[in-house]
């Protein structure tokens, strides 16, 4: 009888005092220390693609592993040779969060993740972020994108025109998903309010990889702000008015609120980006993708 261990944050087997997240499938390279949160659940049997071949040994679980799981569970550690642990992977802040994306040096450190499809997401209807355990509803004329320019799980209207200031295409409305590394005590408040800056860089002044596809940002003011209920929890968000050099500017917008199932040191950040005028998505539409975010987990 085969039991497949659901997705989560497990004990790395080969990295004592450091979880893994676990999609279902295969470990990833998403890692963070261990949390006070109580007894370890017990450790995935299947290892991250391309693990094996960098192990001098593996960790099996059979009729042994058994006794491996309960000595975990009752708070033994594994330890494991110099051999067993993983590859160089992502830079890892002091909560053990990747930090190879986007960051802002005077406000918390973005986490990029690679989108993967889930189940949830084969009717096309959601956009599903696995790491940060969330779901935001895809609206008519949206879709997911297949290469974010920032590694994050995204969203685009299926619209789509030459930018005025490189030779791409630019999309009228993106939405994207990121995990914010935090300090204890910080809000959705302070992490809106330091985060709106980089967000509005990213989406009008300099893309993630250099680019200028509306020859900059020129102008901006703030256009809203507020406390929102957010998958159960209370967020808070802040939503700038932009102006570029080409094109016709947009609204910016950067929602903040606590990871579904509590976190330390965590917070996720929903960035929205609507060109205005005529051509762009109605701010309406904010609202009604802010309303259907939903816990995955």
């Amino acid at each position: 009888m085969s039991m497949t261990t659901p997705p989560g944050w497990y004990p790395d087997p080969a990295a004592p005092g450091i979880e893994r997240w676990w999609d279902g499938a295969a470990w990833t390279e998403h890692a963070r220390a261990a949390g006070p949160q109580g007894a370890a659940p017990p450790v995935p049997a299947t290892p991250r693609a391309g693990e094996a071949s960098r192990r001098a040994k593996g960790v099996a679980l059979g009729a042994a592993g058994l006794v491996l799981v309960a000595s975990i569970v009752t708070g033994a550690f594994v330890l494991g040779g110099e051999g067993d642990r993983p590859g160089p992977g992502p830079k890892a802040s002091a909560t053990g969060t990747p930090t190879d994306g986007p960051t802002d040096t005077d406000g918390p450190a973005l986490s990029a993740t690679t989108p993967t499809a889930t189940p949830a997401e084969d009717d096309g209807k959601v956009l599903v972020d696995q790491l940060n355990g969330v779901s935001l509803p895809l609206l008519d004329g949206w879709k997911r994108a297949e290469r974010p320019v920032d590694r994050v799980p995204t969203a685009v209207t299926e619209e789509e025109y030459d930018c005025p200031g490189t030779s791409g295409f630019c999309h009228p409305g993106r939405v994207g998903t990121y995990s914010v590394t935090v300090e204890d005590g910080a809000s959705p408040l302070s992490v809106a309010e330091q985060d709106i800056a980089e967000a509005a860089e990213r989406a009008y002044d300099r893309d993630a990889v250099g680019r200028r596809p509306y020859n900059g940002m020129e102008d901006h003011r703030p256009a809203a702000a507020g406390r929102v209920q957010v998958a159960g929890a209370e967020g808070y968000f802040v939503r700038w008015r932009v102006t570029t050099a080409s094109g016709p500017g947009g609204y910016v917008q950067s929602l903040a609120f606590p990871p579904p199932g509590g976190g330390a040191g965590s917070m996720v950040v929903v960035r929205f980006a609507f060109d205005a005028g005529p051509d762009g998505p109605p701010l309406s539409a904010i609202d009604k993708i802010t309303r259907g975010i939903r816990a995955t987990r």
